[in-house]
C-alpha cells in the first residue's frame, strides 16, 4: 500500500504546472519525508529562417521583412537616407540622396546640371574658328562612394545619364570664317548656328575627394574626377539661304568668289570640324558641397 501511495503521489506531482516543477517537491507519508525535484520541461521552438527559397518561383522570399540592415525592410531604407548634399561643379547646380550600405560604403542617387558654359570660359576653338557656347545641363547619376580608409579620402565611381544641350555660334575674324585653311567671307555664307551632343546615353565616371564632417550632422565635401561622355555630333547651318555667291580671301587679300559655293556647304565642312574637336569628350567632374547627416 506504501508503494502505491507513494507513486500516486510521485506521478501528480511530476504532471504539474511547469511553475511547481522547478521548485523542490515534498512527500510527506506517516514520519518519512522524501523530497523530489522536479526535471524542467523542455519546449523546443523552431525559428523559421530569414530567407527561404521558393522551389516553384525559383527566387529568394523573405520572409522576416529584413531586406537592408538586418530589421529594415527596403521601403523603409530608402525613406529613411543616411544623408542629403547640395553641389556645384562643372556638372552644374544640384543634390543628392546616399543611403548607407556600412560604415564605408554609401549609394548615392543625384541630378547636376543648368548653364553651365562659363565654368568652362564660354567659348571654345575648333582649328581656327571661335565658337560662343550655350548649354543646358541635364545630369542624373547613380554611384558609390566610398571611404577605403575609414575617414575623409573618399573615391566614387557610377554612372550618368547625359542629357546635356550644347548651343554655338561661330564668331568671325576680321570678317571671315577660317575652315580647311580657307578664309570664307563671314557676310556671303552669314551667322554659323549648331548645336551639339554626346553619344553616349550612358557615362561612366570616377572621382576621388574628401568629405570632412563639421559637426554630428553637417560636413563638407570635394570631389575631382571624369566622366566619359564619347564623341560629339554636330549640326550647323547658315542664315544665308538666299543662294547667292560665297567669296573667300585669296592670298593675296582679295575677295574672289568661289563657282559652285554655298552658305551651306561652307556649314557643314564647319560641322565636321566641331566633331572633330570631340568637345568635352572626357567631361571634367570638379564640384563642392555641404551634406546634412541624419
Amino acid at each position: 500500500m506504501k508503494l502505491i501511495k507513494l507513486t500516486a503521489i510521485s506521478a501528480a506531482v511530476l504532471a504539474s504546472t511547469a511553475a511547481l516543477a522547478a521548485e523542490p517537491v515534498v512527500v510527506v507519508d506517516d514520519n518519512t519525508a522524501v523530497a523530489y525535484e522536479a526535471e524542467p520541461v523542455a519546449v523546443a521552438y523552431e525559428a523559421e529562417p530569414a530567407y527561404a527559397y521558393n522551389a516553384d518561383a525559383g527566387v529568394v522570399r523573405n520572409t522576416t521583412g529584413a531586406v537592408v540592415g538586418g530589421t529594415k525592410t527596403f521601403f523603409q531604407t530608402a525613406i529613411n537616407p543616411a544623408a542629403v548634399s547640395a553641389e556645384v561643379g562643372t556638372l552644374g547646380y544640384g543634390a543628392n540622396i546616399a543611403w548607407g550600405l556600412n560604415e564605408k560604403t554609401e549609394l548615392q542617387a543625384g541630378w547636376a546640371g543648368g548653364d553651365v558654359a562659363e565654368l568652362f570660359g564660354g567659348d571654345f576653338d575648333a582649328n581656327d574658328v571661335n565658337y560662343d557656347v550655350d548649354s543646358d545641363f541635364s545630369n542624373p547619376y547613380l554611384g558609390v562612394q566610398l571611404r577605403p580608409t575609414g575617414n575623409w579620402f573618399t573615391m566614387g565611381a557610377g554612372i550618368i545619364v547625359p542629357d546635356n544641350d550644347i548651343d554655338v555660334t561661330a564668331n568671325p575674324e576680321g570678317g571671315f570664317y577660317k575652315i580647311n585653311d580657307t578664309k570664307y567671307d563671314a557676310e556671303s555664307v552669314g551667322a554659323l548656328q549648331g548645336t551639339m551632343e554626346h553619344r553616349n546615353k550612358l557615362a561612366p565616371y570616377a572621382t576621388i575627394g574628401f568629405r570632412p564632417n563639421i559637426t554630428n550632422n553637417f560636413g563638407l565635401f570635394g570631389e575631382i574626377g571624369a566622366a566619359y561622355m564619347g564623341k560629339t555630333d554636330a549640326t550647323v547651318t547658315a542664315s544665308n539661304t538666299s543662294g547667292g555667291p560665297i567669296f573667300i580671301q585669296d592670298g593675296n587679300g582679295d575677295r574672289v568668289e568661289v563657282a559652285g559655293e554655298t552658305a551651306q556647304g561652307v556649314a557643314n565642312m564647319a560641322e565636321q570640324e566641331l566633331e572633330d574637336k570631340d568637345y568635352l569628350e572626357w567631361m571634367p567632374i570638379v564640384k563642392v558641397g555641404a551634406t546634412y547627416r541624419f
